[in-house]
């Protein structure tokens, strides 16, 4: 028996990780069979054209593993393909070490599907690279054996369709030409990070595999790692045109924003164990790692531990915003009320609270709560005096100054009224905090930005001294599922000029991503900042079935639709799908459903599942940062996407029924984009009006 060393390079870990379970085993397998020894008879080790270092060998009767024979008894494997692909055209698959970097690269060079290469044209379109020469493109990076290829591109779809089959730092190089970046800014932001610091010899593929560039994993706990059931391995890739951001030196607070699976989390732990890399050795948690959602917190704990080890973990503070407020007021004020109140609840309490203290009252209840929680509290005023100079973003009814006077007595009523009773509302948690709160960490690290409150903000900015990195945020507007808008300029968080934005998707499909984008057609958002931003740009080089758009005339028949398709999916358990509705109601009874038809539902907690096999079952607001290979979208109804209950406010209030709107179409459009591969979205009734007739006549 003759031992042998197998790498896995990052290309061969993606196709991996798109195969059946069954077929990852048997990949694993292989791997354990071929290190032992290569030469048995059973795996078929054989050159491909004639070359010595190309080669391929058995995985199962239909799968083969693409290998790269570095020297002696060493291999990378390189890919994973079926037998018949990677034998009837024996000259499609090159590699090369990157002049530019000194990584290793395969490439798949057969042109696919409608590609642009070849196609009879009725006019003669300029090629989209035209204004850069062959010598750029390769001092950029660009994989030289698709040079003719990169040539013969006229049009997005056949770049498209090239960046399929190309090394990573092609596709990013290409694409940033593409959206019109200069040859320079290329040079200096995609591809001098990556470059290699030592002299590269294309010839030593030995000393090619060991660079980090040709990211290649090679024991076992590693490959274990990768080949886990989980998403673990790809939650925490950190792609290199992101490590600028991660390492950057900011002179003040930054934001990194971009649509739902550009990689702002990823990019958001790998800032934070930088960071915990640069600290003196010493005691003390002195990075605060926040967010708003208290699962995405114990998610964000389990990837950085992943990522950093425990030495990290032990320098950083992972905690959701209203739990480190909590814990702030308990140390600062012992007497500050025990019985903590969701917010969601404060239109209920008021409601209570008139009719039990003030009885007849012009003022509407929903009014008086937005009031007393989005600009009382959202700008922590303390005297009426403040109140009367207040500006009222976002609250659509301009008041005089006598109203307003009634409505600082009323809201004092109400504070005292909530502390006679010993409750607390998270926001009330929150401002009090605030004015507590003391420089207690070095670096904030927030993720899903949008979602916090200005009450939030100002305990961030008093717990961290102004200065060099002081705070690093993430997030995307669109995904704003929560009542909460500031302006981070007039809370003395100053992120202009140090803000970036991200543009490819890393987790969903191009067809998921454009029905996605189809969902938020027409709504315009803000950038944390006083402006605006949009989804320009935003794209996905992955490739998958389309969306399935379905619709029923009750909900029961909408319940068989569910069972169906997950049989379709072939009646996945392993926790890699998942169904998401509009209400708790709807989840209960999906539930119940899926229990009598035989199958595990698991419950999506505010912690997350409660378990990580069977069907995940949740409702939109359970999903925020999570991501599924399977989901389905169901009850997307008219009255329940929007709700209908924000119909009142259409008239009386037509700035809050936009508002309450635009955030239930960004909750559908979270749900949406938590799918990886296959997204299924069903109806009862009338579709809601956030699916446009191109989606719902899709497939019927």
């Amino acid at each position: 028996m003759s031992e042998a060393t197998l790498g896995v390079i990052d290309r061969a870990e993606k196709e991996i990780m798109k195969l059946s379970r069954t077929d990852i085993g048997a990949v694993y397998e292989f791997m354990h069979k071929f290190r032992n020894n290569p030469d048995q008879p059973g795996l078929d080790l054989k050159t491909l054209h004639g070359d010595t270092r190309l080669m391929a060998a058995r995985i199962k009767r239909d799968l083969r593993a693409l290998l790269l024979h570095l020297g002696q008894r060493e291999y990378l494997l390189v890919g994973v393909d079926r037998r018949s692909t990677v034998y009837e055209d024996l000259s499609r698959y090159a590699y090369q070490i990157n002049r530019v970097t000194g990584g290793i690269e395969v490439i798949d060079t057969q042109p696919v599907g409608d590609s642009i290469i070849g196609r009879v044209l009725p006019a003669a379109p300029v090629p989209l690279f035209a204004g850069f020469t062959d010598v750029q493109l390769v001092e950029l990076g660009v994989a030289e054996p698709l040079l003719p290829e990169i040539r013969g591109l006229t049009d997005e779809d056949g770049l498209m369709t090239l960046l399929d089959r190309a090394p990573q730092l092609t596709v990013d190089v290409l694409f940033a030409l593409f959206d019109g970046k200069t040859y320079e800014l290329v040079l200096e932001e995609i591809t001098t990070p990556v470059r290699s610091a030592e002299p590269v010899d294309v010839d030593d593929f030995e000393a090619a595999v060991r660079r980090p560039a040709s990211q290649v994993a090679t024991d076992d706990e590693a490959l274990k790692f990768m080949l886990a059931e989980s998403f673990q391995a790809w939650q925490i890739f950190l792609h290199p045109t992101q490590r600028r951001l991660v390492e950057r030196r900011y002179s003040g607070p930054a934001r990194v924003g971009g649509g739902p699976g550009t990689g702002k989390t990823i990019v958001a732990l790998h800032r934070v164990t930088y960071l915990a890399q640069q600290l003196p050795p010493g005691p003390g948690k002195p990075i605060l790692l926040t967010t708003f959602n208290r699962n995405l917190a114990a998610d964000l704990r389990i990837r950085l531990r992943a990522l950093g080890g425990e030495d990290v973990l032990a320098r950083v503070e992972v905690v959701n915003i209203d739990r480190l407020a909590a814990q702030v007021l308990s140390e600062g004020d012992e007497r500050a009320p025990k019985r903590k109140i969701d917010d969601g609840q404060v239109p209920q309490l008021w409601r209570r609270f008139l009719t039990a203290e003030v009885g007849d009252c012009p003022w509407d209840p929903d009014f008086l709560a937005a009031e007393w929680d989005q600009v009382i509290l959202g700008q922590a005023l303390v005297s009426r005096a403040a109140y009367f100079k207040a500006r009222r973003p976002f609250r659509g009814r301009n008041l005089t100054r006598p109203e307003r006077d009634q409505v600082w007595d009323l809201a004092e009523r109400f504070s005292r009224w909530l502390t006679a009773q010993d409750l607390i509302t998270w926001r009330q948690v929150a401002v009090r905090a605030a004015a507590l709160a003391v420089h207690r960490y070095q670096h904030v690290v927030v993720d899903e930005a949008q979602d916090l409150s200005a009450a939030h903000w100002r305990m961030l900015r008093a717990m961290v001294p102004a200065g060099t990195d002081d705070m690093f945020l993430t997030g995307d507007t669109h995904q704003r599922i929560y009542d909460n808008r500031v302006t981070l300029g007039s809370l003395g968080i100053n992120i202009r000029g140090r803000s970036s934005r991200l543009t490819l998707s890393y987790r969903t499909t191009r067809q998921i991503l454009a029905a996605a984008l189809e969902i938020m057609s027409g709504e315009v958002y803000d950038d944390l900042d006083g402006g605006q931003e949009d989804l320009a740009g935003y794209r996905s080089l992955l490739r998958g079935a389309q969306p399935a758009f379905r619709g029923a005339a009750t909900w029961a028949a909408e319940r068989d639709l569910i069972t169906e398709q997950i049989a379709a999916w072939g009646t996945p358990s392993d926790g890699s799908a998942a169904i998401c509705v509009p209400t708790r109601e709807l989840a209960a009874d999906v539930m119940a459903h899926l229990e009598a038809a035989g199958l595990s539902p698991v419950e999506i907690g505010p912690d997350g599942p409660k378990q990580t096999g069977g069907v995940h079952v949740g409702t939109m607001h359970r999903f925020k940062g999570l991501e599924y290979q399977q989901m389905i979208i169901a009850g997307v109804a008219d009255g329940l996407v929007p709700r209908r209950m924000i119909d009142r406010y259409r008239s009386g209030d037509p700035k809050r029924y936009e508002k309450e709107r635009q955030r239930d179409r960004s909750l559908l459009f979270v749900a949406a984009t938590r799918a990886r591969d296959e997204l299924a979205v069903l109806w009862h009734g009338t579709p809601s009006p956030f699916l446009t007739e191109r989606l719902t006549q899709a497939t019927g």
